[in-house]
């Protein structure tokens, strides 16, 4: 439950927590992520995740700039910077110039896009390395158990709602939602652009240039329709030409037409500046990503076939694809033996990601980790990150995405 003023939440001492990770979204990795790369000493990090799942943490006050709770009769607090008026009118101005966005926030969810964006101009919303500052009245000026446990489960807050991010960095829920609502007002005011054969009305450029500090912005790029075109059918009175797959051209019109939608979105969201808009992507990703788009059977049977895999082999290759792009499918296709300092950070991970005694048994083989008498596994990316696996009919299956925390990623594969 919470309660509290516009900018001040306070929310009730959450439960105990146990046998899974404390961040269950992206941004709540994330969070927990800085946490982990800030503190020196995993030692009291580990403390702090015990404290938390123990449920030692008491009501938890988030403000602007500042959360506290009183965590083993210590008050301990974590600071954050707020975001400055001016990162606040660029953050704003991103977030309303995409729907989707506003959308995603009153549905708890903090879009990737949106944080991209809002990055792009300078402002960021995540908490990098350095960025949580703590304050115990223990003592310890670094990461205390107490701080680290208040951090634990501020992670679970994030996850029911992004907004407690924002509140954090500055502004309260209902101020950010008036101040887009009043902007989102001003664009749908604009005036629009001249009928087409008007006669535009020039300015010199010599008279421009000096005025630059005062003429108005230049106009806003229309609109994004609100969904990709849709190809023309090819299903004639006039067949095709002798070997011409008619459903399949159609297929891969259809499936351009989406791509090329998703790229004219980013390139048009603000603060893009004409960056590329996704990688390149060798012919059996591409083959993979198209098999994701649910294609009739025929038209996968003919990829499975020009990929070199079977049907099975296929769906294998597009549940991964589904569950974490091309990053995923490299998993999934790639056994490898990560270096000495890979290695290294693999094991740190394994070690801090349990509490004494609740790690379950592992046994290793090259980048994969194996739960003995049990159908899951982690396997460990290129990247860092963890991915879950789960054993079906005698198959290693993708789980679902990763996670930076093993324990986190393990938690997906068995609730999966």
């Amino acid at each position: 439950m919470t309660r509290g003023y516009e900018d001040e939440w306070t929310f009730e001492a959450l439960p105990p927590v146990h046998g899974r990770g404390f961040a269950q979204t992206w941004w709540g990795r994330a969070w927990l992520q800085a946490l982990e790369d800030t503190a020196l000493d995993g030692g009291q990090l580990k403390k702090g995740r015990k404290y938390a799942r123990e449920g030692a943490v008491g009501a938890i006050s988030v403000r602007p700039g500042r959360i506290t709770a009183v965590v083993h009769g210590h008050r301990a607090d974590v600071l954050l910077r707020q975001l400055g008026d001016a990162e606040w009118d660029r953050f704003l101005d991103t977030a309303a110039g995409r729907s989707g966005h506003i959308a995603a926030l009153l549905d708890r969810e903090m879009s990737p896009h949106l944080v991209e964006d809002a990055s792009a101009t300078g402002v960021e919303l995540l908490p990098g390395i350095g960025d949580l500052e703590p304050g115990c009245g223990c003592g310890v000026w670094d990461h205390c158990p107490h701080t680290a446990a208040l951090s634990y489960q501020v992670a679970r807050l994030l996850d029911r709602d992004p907004f407690v991010l924002l509140l954090l960095r500055g502004r309260s829920k209902r101020r950010l939602l008036d101040e887009l609502q009043e902007r989102s007002a001003v664009r749908a005011a604009a005036p629009v652009a001249p009928e087409a054969g008007a006669e535009p009305e020039g300015v010199p450029a010599d008279e421009a240039f000096a005025a630059r500090d005062i003429l108005p912005p230049l106009p806003a790029p229309p609109p994004l329709p609100e969904r990709p075109g849709r190809p023309p059918a090819l299903d004639t009175e006039t067949g095709p030409a002798p070997g011409v797959d008619a459903a399949a051209l159609e297929f891969l019109a259809a499936d351009a037409a989406v791509r090329a939608y998703r790229m004219l979105a980013e390139a048009l969201a603000p603060g893009h500046g004409g960056r590329p808009v996704e990688g390149r992507l060798t012919a059996g990703q591409d083959a993979v990503r198209m098999a994701a788009g649910d294609p009739e059977a025929r038209i996968a049977a003919r990829i499975a076939e020009h990929t070199g895999r079977g049907r099975a082999e296929l769906d294998l290759a597009v549940r991964a694809w589904q569950v974490g792009g091309a990053a995923s499918l490299s998993v999934l296709e790639e056994d490898w033996t990560p270096g000495p300092e890979g290695l290294a950070r693999a094991h740190a991970a394994l070690e801090r990601a349990w509490e004494d005694g609740e790690r379950p048994p592992l046994r290793a083989s090259r980048n994969r980790w194996t739960v003995l008498d049990a159908n899951v596994q982690l396997r460990y990316g290129r990247d860092g990150r963890w991915w879950p696996y789960r054993r079906h009919r005698g198959r290693w299956i993708p789980a679902g995405p990763a996670a930076s925390d093993p324990a986190s990623a393990l938690a997906g594969a068995a609730d999966g």
